[in-house]
C-alpha cells in the first residue's frame, strides 16, 4: 500500500528531471546568443535571432494538438521517452552547427520532439493524482521547467568557460542518457479510458456514421464552451510568458547597461526562483480551497495572474536593478500560481480520456501566441521599444483574467 501511494510522486520526480531538460535545452540558445553570434554573424541581427527562436514555437504549436490526440490513444510513457531522446540528440547536434540555416532546422526539429512531451506528461500526472494533490503535483513538475529555465540562464557563463559547442554537447548527452533511465522506471497509468466523444456519437460510429474515432476526442473538447474560455485564458498570459523567457535577458542588458553574462542569470534566476515559490503557494492553496469551493482553483489562478499585470509594467519600464528584480519576483510568483492550476482547472471541464488532446490544443494556441510575440519583440528591440512593448502585454492578460472569473463555473473537480 505504501509503495502504491508513493509511486504517483515517483512519477512526478522522474518527469521533473525531464521538465528541467525540456526548458534547459531550449533556453540555452537565448542566453548564448552573443557567443554563438561571434561565430555565426547573422545572429547579431535582432530579427534573425527572433526568427530562430520563433521557428521552434511555430513548429511546437503545430505539432501540439496531434501530440495530445496521440497521447490519449497510446502509451504516454513511450512518448515521453522518445521525445526526450530526440530533442537531446538535437541539442547535441546543435553543437556542431556552423551556419544559421543549420541552427534554424535543428531548432525546428526540436520543436517537433518537445511538443510530444507536455500533453503526455501532464495527462499522466493528472491521472496518477486525485483532486487532493493534483495542483501540487502539477506544480512540483512545473518547478522542473523553472529550474531548467534558470540553469539555462547560465548558458553564457558555461560557454565562456568552455565553448557554446561543448555546452550543447554536454547537455545533449545528459538527456540521451536519462531517456534510458525513464525506459526502466516510468510506468503508464493502467486502465485508461478510451477517448470518446459521447455515448450517442459512439453509437453512431458503431453504425458507420459520424466522424472517425481518432477525432472523437477532439470533437468532444471543441464542443465544450468552457474549453474556449480556458483556451483564451491560457493563451493571453503566454504572450508575456514567452516574451520574458526569450527576451528578458536582452531587455535587462539594454535597460541596466550590464553584459549578457550578468543579465542572463539575473533574468532567469529571478523569474525561475519566484515561480518556484509561486507553484507551491498556488498548488497548496488550490488543493485546499477546492475542497470548500469548486471555484477555488479558478480563484487561486486569478490571484496569481492579477499579480503579473503590475509586474509587466515595472519590468518593461523599470531602469534600476531594484525595480526589475522586484517586478521579476512579483511576476514569477503570480505566473507560478497561474501555471500550476491550468491542468487542474481543465480537469474540471474535460474528461480524463480527452485531457491530453485538450492540453495539446492549449499548447498550440499558447505557443503560437508566443511565436508571434517573440518575433514582434525582435522588431521592438531593433527599434528601441522592447521595454514599452512588454508593458503593453499586460492588457490581454487583464482581459483574460476578467473573462474567466465571469464565465467559468465548474460543477465537479474531476470530470469523468
Amino acid at each position: 500500500m505504501k509503495k502504491k501511494n508513493a509511486y504517483p510522486w515517483v512519477v512526478v520526480g522522474l518527469l521533473w528531471v525531464v521538465a528541467l531538460l525540456n526548458y534547459l535545452d531550449r533556453q540555452m540558445l537565448s542566453t548564448m546568443q552573443g557567443a554563438i553570434a561571434a561565430d555565426i554573424t547573422r545572429l547579431q541581427e535582432g530579427e534573425a535571432f527572433g526568427a530562430l527562436m520563433a521557428v521552434f514555437l511555430w513548429i511546437y504549436g503545430c505539432v501540439s494538438p496531434f501530440a495530445g490526440i496521440v497521447a490519449d490513444r497510446v502509451s504516454r510513457k513511450w512518448l515521453v521517452v522518445g521525445s526526450l531522446f530526440v530533442w537531446s540528440a538535437v541539442t547535441l547536434l546543435m553543437g556542431y552547427a556552423t551556419t544559421f540555416n543549420q541552427l534554424y532546422w535543428l531548432r525546428a526539429t526540436m520543436g517537433i520532439s518537445e511538443a510530444l512531451y507536455i500533453p503526455s506528461a501532464l495527462s499522466l500526472i493528472a491521472d496518477w493524482h486525485d483532486g487532493k494533490s493534483r495542483s501540487l503535483a502539477v506544480g512540483v513538475h512545473t518547478t522542473g521547467l523553472y529550474v531548467g529555465q534558470a540553469v539555462g540562464g547560465f548558458g553564457a557563463v558555461v560557454a565562456a568557460q568552455l565553448s557554446w559547442h561543448q555546452t550543447f554537447h554536454v547537455f545533449g548527452l545528459i538527456g540521451v542518457a536519462y531517456s534510458l533511465v525513464l525506459m526502466l522506471c516510468l510506468k503508464e497509468k493502467r486502465e485508461r479510458p478510451v477517448p470518446t466523444a459521447s455515448p450517442e456519437r459512439n453509437d453512431a460510429m458503431k453504425k458507420g456514421k459520424g466522424m472517425a474515432p481518432v477525432f472523437a476526442g477532439l470533437s468532444a473538447v471543441l464542443g465544450t464552451v468552457a474549453f474556449w474560455v480556458i483556451l483564451f485564458y491560457f493563451a493571453a498570459p503566454s504572450l508575456p510568458g514567452w516574451g520574458i523567457r526569450n527576451w528578458l535577458p536582452t531587455l535587462l542588458s539594454v535597460n541596466l547597461g550590464i553584459p549578457m553574462t550578468k543579465a542572463g542569470p539575473m533574468a532567469t534566476i529571478t523569474i525561475a526562483a519566484s515561480s518556484f515559490l509561486g507553484v507551491f503557494i498556488g498548488g497548496t492553496m488550490s488543493d485546499r480551497w477546492v475542497q470548500k469551493n469548486l471555484k477555488g482553483r479558478i480563484y487561486t489562478s486569478a490571484i496569481g495572474l492579477a499579480m503579473t499585470v503590475p509586474a509587466l509594467l515595472l519590468l518593461g519600464l523599470g531602469h534600476s536593478v531594484f525595480a526589475v528584480v522586484s517586478a521579476g519576483i512579483l511576476f514569477g510568483i503570480g505566473y507560478g500560481m497561474f501555471d500550476t492550476n491550468n491542468m487542474p482547472i481543465l480537469c474540471q471541464f474535460i474528461a480524463s480520456r480527452n485531457r491530453a488532446t485538450a492540453y495539446g490544443i492549449m499548447n498550440m494556441i499558447g505557443v503560437f501566441a508566443g511565436a508571434l510575440v517573440t518575433r514582434l519583440m525582435g522588431s521592438w528591440k531593433d527599434s528601441g521599444n522592447l521595454g514599452a512593448g512588454l508593458a503593453w502585454l499586460a492588457v490581454p492578460v487583464l482581459i483574460a483574467l476578467v473573462l474567466q472569473l465571469i464565465v467559468l463555473k465548474p460543477i465537479t473537480d474531476n470530470k469523468e
